[in-house]
C-alpha cells in the first residue's frame, strides 16, 4: 500500500512498499527495498530542487519574484526552477539549503502523483536532487551525509517514476559499496542496464567499461565498445573520463570487435527509430 498523503504532508520519516514491484533490466523484480516511498523532512525556512536533469529554461523575462509567487502557491515547476537556481547560483547567490527545501516541497506534495502527469519528471528530478544532497551532505547545515537516505530517494524515483538518472545513481550506490554482496552487485548491474537502455550516457559509459574489461561481468568487448561509443557521443565537453575510457577501449579492441560493435550500433539506432 502506498504511503498516505496525510503521512507525506506530515513529513513522517519512513517508507512503505509500493503495490507493484518494478522490473529489473532482465525482467526480474528488483530488490523490494528499492520499491519504497521515502518521505522527505524539510528544513524550516529553507528551499530545495534538482541539480541535474533539465527542467524548463528560465528566460530573462521570468523574474525571481514571479517564480517565488508561483512557488508559494504550490506550483512544482516554479519550485523546481528556484531550486535549480539556488543549487547552481544561477541569477541568485548559491544556497544549497534553500535549494534542498524547494526540492523537499516538491517531493512531499507530489510523491504520489502518477508517472503520467505533466509534472512527473520534475517530481522525479526533485527526488534525485535530494538523494544527491543526502549522499554528500550540505556543509554547515543540518543535512549530513546519509547514504541510506540517499538510496531511499534514488530508489523511489527509479522504481515509481522510472527516472534514468535515479537508476544510474542507485546502481552506483550498489556497485561502489566496499562490502557489496553478490546480490547487491546483481541489483546494481540491473539498474545500470535499465538506465543505459534509456539513453543515460553515464550509465552507458560505466556499463560499457565493465563489459569491455570484464569487470565483475562476463567480458563482452564488442557490446562494451558499443555502450562506450554511445556514451562518448552524448558526453559533454567536461566529461573527459567517458572519452578517455572510449579511446582506451577502441585502441584495445580487435578488428572483429569493432566490426561487431558497428553492427550493434546500427541495430540500436534502428531500434530507437521503430
Amino acid at each position: 500500500m502506498r504511503t498516505s498523503r496525510r503521512a507525506i504532508v506530515a513529513f513522517v520519516l519512513g517508507a512503505t512498499a509500493l503495490a507493484a514491484p518494478a522490473l529489473a533490466f532482465d525482467g526480474a523484480p528488483v530488490n523490494p527495498k528499492d520499491a519504497t516511498i521515502p518521505v522527505v523532512t524539510t528544513l524550516p525556512g529553507a528551499s530545495g530542487t534538482v541539480r541535474k536533469a533539465a527542467p524548463p529554461v528560465v528566460t530573462q523575462e521570468t523574474s525571481v519574484s514571479a517564480l517565488e509567487y508561483a512557488a508559494e502557491g504550490g506550483h512544482p515547476v516554479a519550485q523546481w526552477m528556484l531550486g535549480r537556481m539556488y543549487a547552481n547560483g544561477d541569477g541568485v547567490a548559491r544556497d544549497d539549503v534553500r535549494a534542498f527545501e524547494y526540492f523537499s516541497r516538491i517531493a512531499n506534495a507530489h510523491a504520489e502523483d502518477l508517472p503520467s502527469t505533466p509534472q512527473a519528471q520534475v517530481v522525479a528530478n526533485a527526488f534525485v536532487a535530494l538523494g544527491r544532497y543526502y549522499l554528500n551532505g550540505i556543509p554547515n547545515s543540518k543535512i549530513k551525509p546519509d547514504p541510506d537516505r540517499a538510496r531511499e530517494m534514488f530508489s523511489y524515483a527509479a522504481s515509481y517514476f522510472g527516472n534514468a538518472d535515479a537508476q544510474y545513481d542507485l546502481a552506483r550506490l550498489y556497485l561502489k559499496t566496499p562490502d557489496a554482496s553478490r546480490e547487491d552487485f546483481r541489483y546494481g548491474a540491473r539498474w545500470l542496464g535499465l538506465a543505459a537502455q534509456k539513453g543515460q550516457h553515464e550509465a552507458q559509459a560505466l556499463l560499457g567499461q565493465m563489459l569491455f574489461n570484464g569487470d565483475r561481468l562476463p567480458r563482452q568487448a564488442a557490446r562494451g565498445l558499443m555502450w562506450l561509443t554511445l556514451a562518448r557521443d552524448s558526453a559533454s565537453a567536461d566529461e573527459i573520463w567517458i572519452k578517455e575510457n572510449y579511446n582506451r577501449a577502441f585502441a584495445k579492441a580487435s578488428v572483429d570487435d569493432r566490426a561487431m560493435c558497428l553492427q550493434m550500433l546500427e541495430q540500436w539506432v534502428q531500434g530507437r527509430r521503430d
